[in-house]
């Protein structure tokens, strides 16, 4: 059978990023076929290596956003190797990095000077808070940002500190940006409609993107979406309920039809018929009888049975799963959710990257490899250097 062409193969990717909103754009284009050559500083390479739990001195989270990346360091503090990297940029496809504004220009590698050479090149840029604006030189941690976008203000419970999810939301969601950006930079060059341009992805704006309503609520009637628990403001019912054997569920029984549903499932025809709960603007009015109705449901009943009862009359209802849940859950295993790569001769499941492209699709080609593994390949490659070259960079600390 013919192999698949992946579809951004020819496509070469120089990631100056580090952590996770840079790298983690690199990851989708590199899973999707592009040549990701990843600049990481001699020695210990990106701090992400070394966070969380370890093995062999390397976090497993590497070997997730590390996949498929040529990995080459180069010391830009050094003017022999920003020279190096500005060389690599030459004839590459695109730029990403997640530096503070001003760092790149710093090494005299900002797009003004690269694109000099590559009028062609399209330039990622990532940070907090944008390139210019008042704020642009604020340190932006994607914890701060997503408070400033917004998004953390309507989590949590009311009159409560606002929550977290557990992981790094903004960065991965700017990734997600900058990778889209990215993709519709390289379309638009290919159609003729532009040479290279700088995208400008800022984790504060991609996390504001995500506010739904929130705008034009405030701009048209003036109202601020305040925080709702584990519910949403306006859907009623939609919330996470405890079960008797102490697991939870989420029930989505917002629609018309799916709410008479809901109610005859759990034995209150009265209120599956109630015109006062016959639209969603009455549904929101009683709030408080439904909720409290299904959560004494709920909570007499053990979660199983639960998403049997409201399976079987075609309401929207899950579990609330841990990671341990998707590895025994037979339908992730269907989709093709895990990969499987080898670490040093061991076995070890990774996320396997979406969307699913039919006759294009992705793939893991290798795990995160080690610090400098591809610098002399790539360097000897694509800017000719020999071997008592590499030497000579390697005995000043340039590269490692």
């Amino acid at each position: 059978m013919e192999e698949k062409r992946k579809p951004l193969q020819g496509i070469r990717v120089i990631e100056f990023g580090q952590l996770i909103a840079g790298p983690f754009a690199g990851s989708l284009l590199a899973y999707f076929g592009a040549e990701v050559i990843k600049i990481e500083p001699p020695g210990k390479g990106d701090p992400i290596r070394g966070w969380r739990a370890l093995e062999n001195g390397t976090s497993f989270w590497w070997r997730s956003i590390g996949r498929n990346k040529k990995s080459v360091t180069l010391d830009l503090k050094q003017e022999e190797g920003a020279v190096l990297a500005k060389n690599l940029c030459r004839d590459a496809d695109v730029l990403i990095e997640n530096f503070r504004p001003g760092v790149m220009e710093s090494w005299g590698l900002g797009p003004d000077v690269i694109k000099a050479d590559n009028p062609n090149l399209i330039y990622a840029r990532i940070s907090g808070y944008g390139q210019d604006g008042p704020y642009s030189n604020k340190p932006g941690f994607a914890s701060v940002c997503e408070g400033f976008s917004g998004f953390r203000y309507v989590n949590g419970h009311p009159g409560e500190a606002p929550v977290r999810p557990n992981l790094s939301i903004g960065d991965s969601i700017a990734g997600l940006h900058a990778a889209f950006g990215v993709v519709m930079a390289l379309l638009g060059r290919e159609r003729g409609q532009s040479e290279g341009q700088t995208v400008d992805v800022a984790l504060y704006e991609s996390m504001f993107n995500l506010m739904e309503a929130v705008v034009p609520e405030y701009s048209g009637a003036g109202i601020v979406r305040e925080p709702s628990g584990t519910t949403v403001t306006g859907i009623v019912p939609t919330n996470t309920y405890r079960c008797e054997d102490g697991k939870y569920v989420v029930i989505g029984g917002n629609g018309d039809s799916i709410f008479r549903r809901l109610m005859s499932a759990v034995g209150r025809d009265d209120l599956a018929n109630d015109p006062r709960m016959s639209d969603n603007a009455g549904r929101v009015e009683c709030e408080n009888e439904i909720d409290q109705v299904l959560a004494d449901w709920c909570r007499s009943q053990r979660c199983e049975h639960v998403l049997q009862v409201l399976e079987k009359a075609r309401v929207p209802s899950g579990p609330i799963y841990s990671v341990a849940d998707m590895f025994n859950d037979s339908h992730y295993r269907a989709r093709g959710m895990f990969e499987r790569v080898e670490i040093d001769g061991r076995a070890l499941e990774i996320p396997a990257m979406v969307p699913k492209l039919q006759t294009t699709p992705g793939g893991t080609e290798w795990p995160g490899g080690a610090v400098g593994a591809h610098t002399e390949d790539v360097l000897q490659k694509h800017l000719g250097l020999s071997a008592s070259e590499l030497d000579a960079l390697r005995a000043k600390g340039t590269i490692s």
